[in-house]
């Protein structure tokens, strides 16, 4: 099993005696006798990686390394592959149902867990993120020297992203014509939904169909802008959920252990300028999505 990364930890301003009774009020979710047993395992450190004791005082602005534990965490049956690794940036190739990082049950099987044990580079941090639900390409910073470089890609939108959906065909779009979305997007409900609001446009996606099947239709996809779950919003708000989305254009339950069914969506490329040494750069996923099957 890898190993779990560890969480960071600033510690706020407050009256308790020591960072154990921080860590407690902190994260009111997680029993005390949890902290205390995590302690006693060397499983909560400092900025340098020496264990604290629970008896440590508490000061504010204290950096606390800690390691987030799951019990029966369920395996994510598909495997990632590396597309490129070299000192400074690594490619990775998500599949379906892998999370990017630890959030909520998935500690260990998560991209980023499995390529730092893979990969023995502690120092790994994904650039940006995609969806659980989607497959695709993510790309990690390899050394902190050269990060902020490779973030700025994003920031400034010098970085071309091209996604793959496959949903209900839209009637007025004709193979190879283009539709630009723009709207805006504020959170929803519940929280982790997002929806369009009246308001100057903050999202713009271009939605290109590639080819036609009968009802269904596979498209290009290429948000110019970076919001949370925009290509999703704006292909359900177009009357064309992405198929096996589980969220738009209504969340609906699906049993977590669930991998027949994927979302058709795939980050398909990524292309760029290298900022360290100006090269034009382009990766691409291998994976490919899966016409349903209709007759099932």
């Amino acid at each position: 099993m890898p190993p779990t990364p560890a969480s960071t930890v600033h510690l706020p301003p407050g009256d308790w005696p020591t960072v154990l009774d921080c860590l407690c009020a902190h994260f009111p979710r997680i029993p005390r006798a949890v902290w205390v047993d995590r302690f006693a395992r060397g499983r909560v450190l400092d900025a340098a990686g020496t264990p604290l004791s629970p008896s440590h005082p508490h000061a504010p602005g204290l950096c606390v390394r800690y390691f987030r534990e799951v019990e029966d965490e369920p395996a994510i049956p598909f495997a990632e592959a590396v597309l490129h690794a070299d000192a400074d940036l690594v490619v990775a190739d998500k599949p379906h149902f892998l999370p990017v990082a630890p959030v909520g049950r998935h500690v260990r099987e998560t991209l980023l867990t499995r390529l730092q044990a893979r990969l023995g580079n502690r120092d790994l941090v994904p650039l940006h993120r995609i969806d659980r639900e989607t497959a695709g390409l993510v790309l990690f910073s390899a050394r902190p020297a050269t990060r902020d470089a490779y973030a700025a890609l994003f920031r400034t939108r010098r970085i071309r992203k091209t996604y793959e959906a496959i949903a209900p065909a839209l009637p007025a779009l004709g193979e190879g014509e283009v539709h630009v979305r723009r709207s805006r997007l504020i959170r929803g409900e519940p929280f982790f939904r997002m929806r369009e609001t009246d308001g100057p446009a903050d999202s713009e996606s271009r939605i290109a169909v590639v080819e036609v099947r009968g009802e269904l239709a596979r498209y290009a996809l290429e948000p110019v802008t970076g919001r949370k779950h925009q290509l999703r919003v704006h292909m359900a708000a177009l009357g064309v959920p992405i198929l096996g989305d589980p969220l738009y254009p209504e969340p609906h339950s699906r049993d977590p252990q669930d991998f027949a069914h994927p979302m058709r969506l795939l980050a398909r490329a990524l292309a760029f300028d290298d900022p360290l040494d100006g090269r034009p750069r382009r990766f691409e996923s291998a994976r490919r999505l899966d016409w349903p099957d209709t007759t099932s």
